[in-house]
């Protein structure tokens, strides 16, 4: 069977319209029309895939029917659903990006989210929030793009400005008010970092044999160190918090510091604590100045804040 123009054509446009196991047997049937040598002719005149020719022949012959299981191929590509998705990432990264600072490598950095990229698509673009894909396959495609995401930093508050020296002038003359009038006790007041108890490995030495665990997920106890220093006389009182640190936790410690020193100051009046600005013990904290209200109270003493400022310790 000879094979011209109009016979391509029609061979062409017949199997383009038809899918599946249609087209495979249409093939097919051409095929065997063609001859011997037919596959070949096929393939180098119609431009047909030989692998399926031969499962369409095989069709043919044997009367069994090959299901295609288009469900076990996975999912296309977004891109393929949306043909303008890379570029417009593409675009919206370059404005948020930077190359790699040490010049070590070809990436791009960019302090940007993966769900702003996203948010950005549907305003700039006029995509729509049922049509693009998630986040997560958002945050695949710029990867795939060379750009790599960095979280937002934060902005940093500055250590020092002009206000820490005049905080700390205040301070120093308050100290030196307290060291002068008998009256006046100072105490510093400050919490530690918790600390997990048990057999556990600190990476110290010890000059007893102490098998550790593996793993600290299961301490016996967790305490926070809260200590109450008396500057003037060298002395600490060292409590061990099991709960979380709390204003009524702090002004509790400070009732029972009191409650032990008190007869060793009958003439103190008034007591200058020096503490950080955290946010248990802050003078805008409604429940510290509260139990420091009823401390006074039950005391009949007076009670003086002096705040270290922010980062300075």
């Amino acid at each position: 069977m000879e094979l011209t123009s109009e016979l391509k054509t029609f061979f062409t446009e017949a199997a383009s319209e038809l899918k599946g196991y249609a087209r495979r047997f249409f093939q097919a049937q051409v095929i065997k029309l063609l001859g011997k040598g037919g596959q070949r002719r096929a393939e180098e005149e119609l431009g047909w895939n030989r692998g399926t020719i031969r499962k369409g022949m095989h069709e043919l012959e044997s009367g069994i029917r090959c299901e295609d299981a288009f469900s076990a191929r996975g999912r296309k590509p977004a891109e393929e659903h949306l043909a303008n998705l890379l570029e417009d990432i593409k675009e919206i990264m370059d404005a948020q990006s930077q190359t790699d600072p040490t010049f070590k490598t070809t990436r791009l950095y960019a302090r940007v989210s993966a769900k702003a990229v996203r948010e950005q698509l549907i305003k700039q673009k006029g995509y729509s929030d049922e049509e693009l894909p998630s986040e997560e396959t958002i945050r695949v495609k710029i990867n795939q793009l060379g750009y790599r995401l960095r979280s937002v930093q934060k902005s940093r508050p500055k250590k020092k400005i002009p206000e820490t020296d005049a905080i700390f002038e205040q301070l120093d003359k308050l100290d030196k008010e307290a060291e002068q009038d008998e009256t006046i006790l100072r105490l510093s007041m400050d919490a530690k970092a918790t600390v997990l108890i048990g057999h556990l490995s600190r990476g110290g030495k010890t000059r007893v044999t102490v098998k550790a665990l593996d793993h600290d997920f299961k301490p016996d106890e967790k305490l926070t160190p809260f200590g109450i220093l008396l500057p003037q006389y060298d002395e600490l009182y060292l409590y061990m918090i099991k709960s979380r640190l709390t204003s009524d936790c702090i002004v509790d410690c400070l009732h029972d510091f009191w409650l032990t020193v008190r007869e060793r100051f009958p003439q103190v009046k008034s007591l200058l604590i020096n503490q950080d600005n955290g946010p248990e013990n802050h003078s805008r904290r409604t429940q510290f100045m509260n139990r420091i209200t009823e401390f006074v109270d039950e005391f009949q003493m007076a009670v003086q804040l002096a705040y270290f400022p922010p980062l300075s310790q």
